[in-house]
């Protein structure tokens, strides 16, 4: 299973990506359109035309990994009105990939933490 941290930043491609693409391919895609370094450690998003396979690049310690996700029936969603970069966090990167579409579904208000200011001297 594929259990990104919640503190790791996700790119998604919102362009249709060719899927006979492996590491070189998809780390150029990543430079180049996205214009972000690969190996950061974020998290790199691609997905096919017809939406039912994606593929994940990110570097971890001493290389590139590849995960790969290939849909039976149905199509992944994702906001492909956005441009061709859109920045996702790790919970919208688990909802596409269990095929809900984040859209759809009303976001309510909640509770957020400030940060403590430092004291003024």
């Amino acid at each position: 299973m594929f259990f990104p941290e919640s503190r790791v930043r996700v790119w998604l491609y919102a362009r249709p990506t060719d899927m006979r693409k492996s590491f070189t391919g998809l780390e150029a895609l990543a430079r180049n359109a996205l214009g972000e370094e690969p190996a950061s450690g974020d998290l790199f998003v691609f997905i096919n035309r017809r939406r039912t396979y994606m593929k994940v690049l990110y570097f971890d310690r001493g290389g590139y990994c590849l995960w790969a996700k290939r849909l039976e029936q149905g199509q992944f969603h994702y906001p492909r009105h956005q441009g061709e970069k859109v920045a996702l966090d790790v919970t919208a990167l688990k909802l596409l990939l269990e095929g809900i579409d984040a859209s759809r579904s009303p976001r309510y208000k909640r509770y957020e933490h400030r940060t403590a200011r430092p004291a003024s001297v």
